[in-house]
């Protein structure tokens, strides 16, 4: 990597979590081993067991902010970007962990250009393989993609806080097309990026009736409530189809029609409410949806 960071950037790894104290440590090594201008800030969202004490007492240095109520990982990662000093929020799962200590300094080079409004940071899903994933094809030149992964991705905090964050009606799953579209049509890039992975290691404790509902739900209030009208009539039938498919594969037909019942819900609550993109965002993110990567072009000397 060639690029250097730009002068005095500085980031917060933010970690939300609940009820995961055993993988949480892991994470917050693995964090606060970090070389740089780095500091770590972890959220407790309404945990039942001892997590906070554990980490406060194991981690002396990590800021520790502790919920008695569970709001979501959505709030609670816009209520982390409020409470973080650093310039960049690099977020990862409290089921993942950084490869090496130098991850996030690799991932700061990447904003190097000031068109980077994000970073999808590599990674790799552990239980699947070592494929590695959302790096860039090349190590030069700006490659940019669609969206991000939950759990590997890096964001300048004041153009989050200023584009509105995550949208608290998605509750859980699918936050990131959400911010990824609206990052689009401010004319901003998300960069795939070129540092070590994070290693997510996926927490057995995962309720798959909860994330299957929310990912349809959230698909369907995603494509009406910001894509332009033409495209939302699409891709409302697109997504309708996808997720009947989706919920035959994973065996979740309850969850499956639960959230497209609630997601065209929700459209209806919004009708009068709709901030779509613009058209060349729409157009910008149909050429790099499926995986499909796009160079910007250089800056001028």
């Amino acid at each position: 990597m060639s690029d250097a960071a730009p002068a005095g950037l500085s980031a917060t790894v933010v970690i939300v979590t609940k009820d995961r104290v055993d993988q949480l440590q892991t994470a917050v090594a693995s964090a606060v081993a970090q070389r740089g201008p780095v500091d770590v800030l972890v959220i407790d969202d309404g945990s039942s067991d001892d997590t906070t004490e554990r980490i406060r007492a194991r981690f002396p240095e990590v800021a520790v902010h502790r919920r008695d109520a569970s709001a979501g990982l959505v709030a609670r990662r816009n209520e982390a970007a409020e409470l973080a000093t650093g310039d960049v929020l690099v977020s990862i799962d409290d089921d993942a962990r950084f490869s090496t200590p130098d991850v996030v300094a690799q991932t700061l080079r990447d904003f190097a250009d000031p068109r980077v409004g994000a970073v999808a940071v590599p990674y790799v899903e552990a239980a699947q393989g070592p494929e590695v994933r959302q790096r860039a094809p090349e190590d030069d030149g700006v490659w940019t993609t669609a969206s991000f992964r939950g759990t590997a991705y890096a964001v300048r905090r004041e153009l989050f806080l200023a584009l509105g964050a995550f949208r608290a009606e998605i509750v859980h799953q699918g936050e990131e097309p959400d911010f990824a579209v609206r990052l689009l049509d401010a004319g901003r890039a998300i960069r795939l990026g070129r540092a070590e992975p994070i290693i997510h290691e996926e927490s057995p404790n995962r309720n798959m009736w909860r994330m299957t509902h929310y990912g349809r739900r959230n698909e369907l209030l995603l494509c009406w409530t910001r894509y332009p009208r033409g495209w939302a009539l699409v891709h409302q039938a697109k997504f309708l189809a996808r997720g009947v498919r989706a919920g035959h594969r994973v065996g979740e037909w309850r969850a499956t029609f639960s959230g497209l019942a609630a997601g065209l819900a929700i459209c209806w609550r919004y009708r009068h409410e709709r901030r779509p993109v613009s058209t060349a965002a729409m157009w910008r993110l149909h050429r790099l949806r499926g995986g499909r990567t796009e160079r910007l072009p250089d800056l001028p000397g």
